[in-house]
């Protein structure tokens, strides 16, 4: 449905397509090689160009890697002295296939997700779409930019991260690609002000995180004949009723590797925007605020109420820094439950049993007021894709990922909440995934993971390790004041 002449979204014959990326690669290299263009003279470009195919080529095979390494190494010293090969050309070789190449963190169940909302666009265009996941996304994108090898596109995680790339003058503005009225037909304006710099829009989501979700299990609460608590007293009173029951109210886990701790962040971020609102929470994530400000320390002392409160949490305070957060959710399934209650976000349905029915395992509600001034402002995360470089092919794309299309296949699939607003309740598969979404559409204040937007010696260092500290008994003046040191000058 793309003409990439033109790059408008349209009609075309579909044509079938192989994926073998090896035997294209190969022959595009090979070619190449031998017959050089006359025209790519600078050394720097040259260099440029076969560290960017031997990159795109070597997660495809590591013994093919290494012969094209062998044959890139050949050919860099060659050219450093200036002087042609003095090999014979190859017969030409068939039209190279027409690729666009995304670097992302989307892996596992997530990776084949999204690899399955290209398929309509691979099927309408011939393009074939190239994903790499990235455990070590941050490093390994640095690299490839020091490497001139960026890919075509990338899914970013994290606002701060766009806006270090915008500032660096490595990323096209999305008007460049696509009419300003797709944007604002797709997205709210919440949405695009998350995706903007300095005015200009660079970031297209594609998924969203709703945050400020409770967990719980309807047949469990009907059992004990539990209300769903509207504000925060009510919360606290019904953990209190639950403990008097015998029971334990909440499930939570910290760790998550060399991530462990981001779970209490998110507590910390939604207290924060309930006790102190929008603004303040504005004024803390750029440091305007210091960490340790009054605010903040009431946040943490309002979740250390539930964090170390004798009987409040599955385990105790000490055991949450060990259990996994992905495994803590599970304990409201239990029988008798292990918890009645888990916050955490719309993306932790991926780890329920697959035998679990929403609306009767499990359903969701959004975590209450505390200052009824400031209602529930609503926490997301997300990733956005932004463009490195402007082809016909990633255009195209662009184009294709604005449409409601790949985000309800991906919506279909579960486990997915799509920032797109023309996507309709009907595409998600339940009926919790459904309120879920309704949720975020109905949001006045929305504002993004805050640890997402600080530096990262910060926001994915020395937050989310106090957190840590902070589950294992320190205090929270201590922990604040040494997370505002760490705040870099």
């Amino acid at each position: 449905m793309i003409d990439i002449c033109d790059g408008r979204w349209r009609s075309l014959p579909r044509e079938s397509h192989q994926k073998d990326h090896t035997q294209v690669g190969m022959a595009i290299l090979w070619k190449r090689l031998l017959l050089m263009p006359a025209a790519l003279k600078q050394k720097h470009r040259q260099r440029a160009f076969a560290l960017n195919l031997f990159t795109r080529l070597s997660t495809r095979s590591l013994k093919r890697s290494l012969t094209l390494s062998l044959a890139i190494s050949i050919w860099l010293i060659g050219t450093s002295a200036c002087h042609q090969l003095p090999l014979s050309p190859l017969p030409a070789a068939e039209s190279p296939q027409k690729t666009v190449t995304i670097l992302g963190q989307f892996s596992s169940e997530d990776q084949a997700k999204f690899e399955q909302t290209f398929i309509p666009f691979e099927q309408e265009t011939g393009i074939d779409v190239i994903y790499e996941s990235a455990n070590n996304f941050n490093t390994l994108l640095r690299m490839r930019i020091a490497a001139f090898n960026t890919p075509d596109l990338v899914a970013l995680p994290q606002p701060g991260l766009m806006a270090d790339l915008v500032a660096e003058g490595l990323l096209v503005p999305l008007t460049e690609v696509m009419e300003t009225q797709s944007l604002r037909s797709s997205y709210s304006d919440a949405w695009l002000d998350l995706g903007t710099v300095d005015d200009v829009p660079y970031g297209l989501w594609v998924r969203a995180s709703v945050k400020s979700l409770v967990w719980y299990r309807p047949t469990a609460f009907e059992a004990k004949g539990y209300d769903i608590p509207r504000t925060w007293q009510e919360l606290i009173a019904l953990s209190d009723k639950i403990v008097a029951d015998g029971g334990t109210p909440w499930c939570i886990g910290l760790e998550s590797g060399a991530a462990s701790g981001w779970p209490a962040t998110d507590w910390i971020e939604d207290i924060l925007l309930r006790t102190a609102g929008p603004e303040t929470y504005s004024q803390w994530i750029n440091h305007q605020l210091p960490f340790n400000s009054p605010p903040v320390l009431k946040a943490f002392n309002e979740f250390g109420k539930i964090l170390r409160s004798p009987k409040y949490v599955s385990g105790g305070a000490a055991q949450v820094s060990k259990t996994a957060y992905g495994e803590s959710s599970l304990g409201i399934f239990n029988s008798p439950p292990d918890c009645y209650l888990h916050r955490q976000g719309s993306f932790i349905s991926s780890f329920f049993p697959a035998d679990k029915i929403s609306r009767v395992d499990y359903d969701v509600f959004l975590l209450p007021d505390i200052d009824p001034t400031f209602g529930t402002p609503l926490l997301v995360a997300g990733d956005a894709i932004a463009m490195f470089n402007k082809t016909p092919e990633s255009q195209a794309l662009m184009q294709y990922l604005v449409t409601p299309v790949p985000h309800e296949i991906w919506a279909g699939l579960g486990g997915f909440i799509s920032p797109q607003q023309q996507v309709p309740l009907s595409a998600y598969p339940n009926l919790v995934t459904q309120n879920t979404a309704q949720i975020l559409a109905d949001a006045d204040v929305i504002r993004f993971d805050g640890s997402d937007l600080m530096p990262s010696e910060v926001g994915t260092a020395s937050f989310w390790t106090g957190m840590i500290k902070f589950a294992n008994g320190k205090s929270a003046e201590a922990v604040t004041q040494e997370i505002d040191q760490s705040w870099p000058q």
